[in-house]
Parts: structure tokens; C-alpha cells; sequence
């Protein structure tokens, strides 16, 4: 038996189960350029926090070189994107990365260690960063990256 659905208020109700639900999701990357790109909030906001599918993220980063680092800032946006996001030639990119909590152990590491000291800063301002990252950027040989990790020990 197939149990009844509803829809209210955005959640699915399933026989006393609610499970979240959203109705807007970006459904392609000439749409996020359009919403990163507005000037009204709504439409902004909506950049920074639907999700999309892997293959939307993939074509905006292949397609649209200037949007990586907005792609990087979404608040749904899977490891998966961010680990490919992580090697990008641009340290702005990368330190967007850098600065999201939900980066695994690997990605903090392969960050830690980056060649720009940008991106080692970020690392070591990130709440979820190891302590024994921060206790190995604390003696950075750049002084703010230290700095940075110095403060979050």
C-alpha cells in the first residue's frame, strides 16, 4: 500500500512523517548567472542557498569562470563540487572553499597546504579547521596566516 502524500507549507506530510521539501531549486547555470547577478535580494539569496543538481554546478563552473567562486559560497553546494572547486587555478576560488565548514578531513588537509598564503589564512580562520591543522599554520611562514591560526587555538 502506497501511503497518502501532502504537500503543506513546503514539507511533505507522509502518514505523520514530515519530511523537508523545497519547490525552488536552480535548474541551470544561465539561471544562476541571472540570479547571482540581480539586484534584487530575493533573487540574490537565492544564489547563495538553493541547490541545484551536479550537473548544473559542473556547467556553470566550466561555462562561467567568473561564477566559481559564487558556486563555492552556495550554502548547498556538495563536497563533491567543492573538492574539484579546491584545485581551481584562482586562490579566490580556492579560498572560498577554504572558508566552508563542511569540508572533510582531505579537503582541509589539501587546503592547509596550499601554495597561497590566502588560502592557508582561510583555512586557519575556519571554525571546523583540525587543531592539528591550526597548531601547523600557527608557524606559518607568513605571518598573518599564523596569526590567524594562532587566534583560533
Amino acid at each position: 500500500m502506497v501511503p497518502s502524500l501532502q504537500v503543506v507549507n513546503h514539507l511533505i506530510v507522509a502518514e505523520s512523517t514530515i519530511i523537508c521539501y523545497s519547490e525552488r531549486m536552480i535548474r541551470s547555470s544561465a539561471e544562476f548567472v541571472r540570479l547571482r547577478d540581480s539586484e534584487r535580494a530575493e533573487e540574490y539569496q537565492r544564489a547563495a542557498n538553493e541547490e541545484a543538481p551536479d550537473a548544473v554546478w559542473l556547467e556553470i563552473i566550466s561555462r562561467y569562470p567568473s561564477m566559481r567562486t559564487w558556486v563555492a559560497h552556495n550554502k548547498t553546494i556538495p563536497l563533491d563540487i567543492l573538492r574539484l572547486l579546491a584545485t581551481d587555478k584562482s586562490p579566490t576560488v580556492r579560498s572560498a572553499v577554504a572558508s566552508k565548514r563542511k569540508l572533510d578531513a582531505k579537503l582541509f588537509e589539501q587546503l592547509a597546504h596550499d601554495s597561497d598564503e590566502g588560502v592557508r589564512a582561510s583555512v586557519a580562520s575556519n571554525a571546523k579547521a583540525p587543531r592539528h591543522l591550526l597548531e601547523e599554520l600557527s608557524r606559518d611562514s607568513v605571518s598573518f596566516v599564523a596569526e590567524a591560526a594562532r587566534q583560533r587555538l
